[in-house]
């Protein structure tokens, strides 16, 4: 019997278009070896998919409902593939069409493509996941079950909230005006990311070493969080490429939030997410000054339990109407965020996949209309990957804006000291 999409992974299906593909992708750079083969890759995972039943699963619909159905046939020569590229830019340029190539709706929602080798001997995978079929943390369960290697450590919990911990309605709707207050009474100024978008992406990336990340906020007053650290990071790096280009106007972002349960099936729950917004703080030209007033901001916030409160009134808005999609609207405006942010926990301990350790894990998501860069990150069990994704038509020069990031690192890292 078919299964029908939870209502926030159909929206997902839904805002798919010409211009906007519905996956993510993680990127996994492979330290020198000898050359991973197709075939066996292949195999390899055709004999762990069943431990992710979507990865089998085609979205058909069933009398004007869109519902999992099992797939009459599953491809691996399709869904297995490999693609040529002899160094980094290259590399870079591969990912960024897969960004741009939507998957077969035909097929089961997923791709990974084996890349190289580099001139150096290293190799990646890229592997694409429709937002419908998982969200990042569930994401990171696919990678586990299908793509490393077995290895003892556990996974992040898929579930990062006691299912006996949730608040009461009434108490949900007894913050309510506190909540509006702080995430969408505070609107920015026109974004410079506020652009119409056509198909194309162009990616770029920046390790932050996660142990130091870790350090820098630990040795703040209030101890920020490594998510605290990585806002900073892209805030700082916002301000130099604006103040390059003469400005710095207030800008918010959008930061994901999980509420995911524990216990909740990893392969099978799908989008359990919420978002607060942030001020990224650009008028403070110090950057440690910046990561505490970003860091009190997110404290403010778990506080407040803005992001399940956010979910409650968009479910309940969900079901008025035309007053639901004007909230949405409202919500989605880039003066009320400029840019999304995301950050999920990676594999813990070092990885590998066919023999090969797992160096480097980057992730990349959908930039979208009026939204023209998209920032999201992943840790692995030695660095935090961040990626940028953008329209290169609306947003040039993408590795200039990776570089400032890097340089906002920096400056995190010597003024702790």
């Amino acid at each position: 019997m078919n299964e029908p999409l939870s209502a926030a992974d159909a929206r997902i299906l839904a805002l798919e278009s010409d211009v906007v593909r519905g996956h993510a992708l993680k990127l996994l750079v492979l330290d020198p070896g000898d050359a991973l083969d197709l075939d066996a890759l292949r195999a390899s995972v055709a004999e762990r998919l069943p431990a992710f039943p979507r990865g089998r699963q085609v979205v058909v619909d069933d009398r004007g409902v869109p519902s999992w159905a099992d797939a009459d046939d599953l491809d691996l020569a399709h869904h297995v593939r490999q693609r040529a590229a002899a160094d980094p830019i290259e590399l870079r340029e591969v990912v960024g069409r897969l960004m741009s190539e939507p998957l077969d709706r035909s097929r089961p929602l997923w791709s990974i493509d084996l890349i190289g080798p580099l001139a150096d001997g290293r190799e990646a995978l890229a592997v694409r996941l429709h937002h419908a079929v998982a969200d990042g943390l569930t994401a990171v369960r696919f990678l586990e079950s299908i793509v490393f290697e077995p290895h003892d450590a556990p996974a992040h919990d898929v579930g990062v909230r006691d299912p006996e911990a949730r608040p009461t309605r009434w108490s949900e709707w007894e913050r309510m005006p506190q909540t509006l207050a702080r995430e969408l009474g505070h609107p920015g100024s026109r974004s410079p990311f506020d652009r119409p978008i056509t198909a194309r992406r162009a990616l770029a990336f920046v390790d932050v070493p996660l142990a130091e990340a870790r350090a820098v906020g630990a040795s703040r007053a209030d101890h920020a969080t490594v998510n605290d650290v990585l806002l900073a990071v892209i805030g700082g790096a916002l301000r130099r490429r604006l103040l390059h280009h003469g400005h710095t106007p207030r800008l918010n972002a959008q930061v994901p939030v999980s509420l995911h349960e524990r216990g909740e099936d990893a392969a099978a729950s799908g989008n359990r997410d919420s978002f607060i917004d942030l001020d990224l703080h650009l008028h403070e030209p110090d950057d440690l000054r910046r990561l505490d007033l970003l860091s009190a901001q997110t404290r403010e916030r778990k506080r407040g339990h803005d992001a399940r409160s956010l979910d409650e009134l968009f479910h309940a808005l969900a079901a008025a109407g035309p007053v639901g999609v004007f909230a949405r609207g409202l919500a989605d405006d880039p003066r009320e965020f400029a840019l999304a942010i995301s950050n999920v926990p990676g594999p813990r301990v070092a990885v590998a996949v066919a023999g090969r350790r797992v160096a480097h894990v980057y992730t990349s998501s959908e930039p979208g209309p009026r939204h023209a860069l998209r920032v999201a990150a992943i840790s692995n069990d030695q660095w935090l990957g961040v990626g940028f994704c953008v329209d290169p038509l609306a947003v040039p020069d993408v590795e200039l804006l990776a570089d400032a990031a890097h340089d906002a690192w920096e400056a995190l890292r010597a003024g702790s000291a």
